[in-house]
């Protein structure tokens, strides 16, 4: 089933130089742009959105970096590429797919994000969704890495909040 779905998105590649352009922007690149525009709420107003871009990395960088890493290290799931014919717009490493690592980090971003700005929140899952689709498209992750990658994205991001709030609380019956 997974490889069915990976070859129902994949097979749209080659067949138009601007959805080419555009997959391969959104999985290499539209991540950046979110990192930037963290940055600028940063810039916009420091002492409202430090917070916010705080817990957004430590759960990013939980997600992709920990947990995404624990999974791998038990668990080696070969890229599509590897095993399959495919249209490959990317270059990658031979590196375990499961899961994916582009959604558990921007996920996560995402997810802290949501719980701060509603608005800007959705804009952030809708360019998560955007990479991780693209990732798929361009032939270097399964449906199925995109998905689990989005919920441990997802639920570090939830539980790094649920654990600052519990910091911040006993912290203030301390003082």
């Amino acid at each position: 089933m997974d490889l069915y779905l990976f070859k129902t998105i994949n097979q749209f590649t080659g067949k138009s130089l601007s959805l080419d352009t555009f997959g391969i922007f959104c999985a290499e690149h539209l991540g950046t742009i979110l990192i930037l525009i963290l940055i600028f709420f940063l810039i916009i107003d420091f002492r409202k959105y430090f917070k916010m871009v705080l817990l957004s990395l430590i759960s990013a960088f939980l997600s992709r970096f920990v947990i995404v890493e624990i999974i791998r290290f038990f668990w080696y799931r070969p890229r599509p590429f590897i095993n399959n014919s495919v249209n490959l717009l990317i270059f990658h490493k031979d590196t375990g797919s499961f899961p994916s690592g582009h959604a558990a980090f921007y996920f996560a971003i995402s997810a802290i994000v949501f719980l701060y700005n509603k608005k800007a929140g959705l804009l952030f899952f809708l360019s998560s969704f955007l990479i991780s689709l693209a990732r798929v498209f361009t032939g270097v992750h399964f449906l199925s890495d995109i998905l689990v990658g989005a919920i441990i994205g997802i639920l570090s991001g939830f539980i790094i909040e649920s654990l600052f709030k519990k910091i911040i609380k006993k912290r203030e019956r301390i003082i």
